[in-house]
């Protein structure tokens, strides 16, 4: 007999703190990167309050320095599990934004599948990944748009930020929001539509 779970899956989809963006000595793309700033340790150390808070199961990471410290500090502070993930590694050169999905895709279903049955995953990557599954997602693009405004380098959501990605039980579209910014920032109101 199988029982049916009730839990929704929660996935929080977060971009890593500050890097030294000023290394041009080496790639972005591939391990090791830049290394965290000061102020990005500090972001993360914010972000590992925040997932304390939320109850969190555990952290997946990209295999990046940027992202692997940022996950190691705020799980230190949430006290959770780190687990590295090349499928959710920074956008390759040459990478088109098919193959990144084809990449997270299969990744995505796993962890929302793990979260219903266990709680929130938290999915640290980088800012392109996270803008390609928040359109893959259908979050709207306008908004989109509006957070690729206010958060450096164009992405859709700040160093150590996270967007919540819920899946209500028997619908297959995702809700998706702002959950976290260690800095404050503008909040996306859509447009009124008269009708």
């Amino acid at each position: 007999m199988t029982t049916l779970s009730l839990a929704k899956p929660k996935i929080y989809l977060v971009r890593h703190a500050t890097p030294d963006w000023s290394r041009t000595d080496i790639r972005y793309d591939i391990p090791p990167g830049p290394p965290l700033v000061a102020q990005g340790e500090a972001e993360a150390a914010s972000l590992g309050e925040f997932l304390r808070t939320v109850e969190a199961y555990k952290i997946y990471v990209s295999p990046l320095e940027r992202t692997l410290r940022t996950a190691q500090i705020a799980a230190e502070i949430a006290q959770l599990p780190v687990f590295e993930e090349e499928a959710i590694a920074e956008w390759r050169r040459g990478e088109s934004e098919q193959q990144v999905l084809e990449r997270l895709m299969p990744f995505w279903d796993k962890i929302s599948q793990e979260s219903q049955e266990n709680g929130p995953i938290v999915m640290v990557s980088h800012g392109g990944p996270v803008r390609a599954m928040l359109q893959h997602l259908k979050l709207d693009q306008a908004e989109i748009d509006f957070y690729r405004k206010q958060f450096d380098r164009d992405n859709p959501v700040p160093p150590a930020g996270a967007w919540l990605a819920t899946q209500a039980r028997f619908d297959d579209r995702w809700q998706l929001h702002l959950a976290f910014t260690p800095q404050p920032h503008k909040v996306y109101t859509p447009p009124l539509v008269y009708v």
